[in-house]
């Protein structure tokens, strides 16, 4: 192989490591990486059934939340 060509390639690979270090550090940067419950969750229900029964129970609770923040705003009476 001729220098041109080794030097060529030197620099491509060393722009591509840079274009992923960067890609890595703005990653890192904007939370990309910061789900911290996701590793709690695969080691607590390690299999699929208790995983799918957890999310399941999650949005039982959002439903809950919402359906009771409907009812106080319905049952609101302002004060006399």
């Amino acid at each position: 192989m001729s220098g041109s060509i080794i030097t060529m390639m030197i620099g491509i690979s060393t722009f591509l490591g840079a274009l992923g270090l960067a890609a890595l550090i703005w990653g890192i940067r904007t939370g990309q990486f910061d789900d911290q419950s996701k590793f709690i969750d695969g080691a607590r229900f390690d299999n699929e059934e208790e995983l799918r029964d957890a999310i399941q129970m999650e949005e039982k609770k959002k439903r809950a939340k919402e359906k009771a923040k409907t009812e106080r705003e319905k049952n609101y009476m302002p004060v006399d």
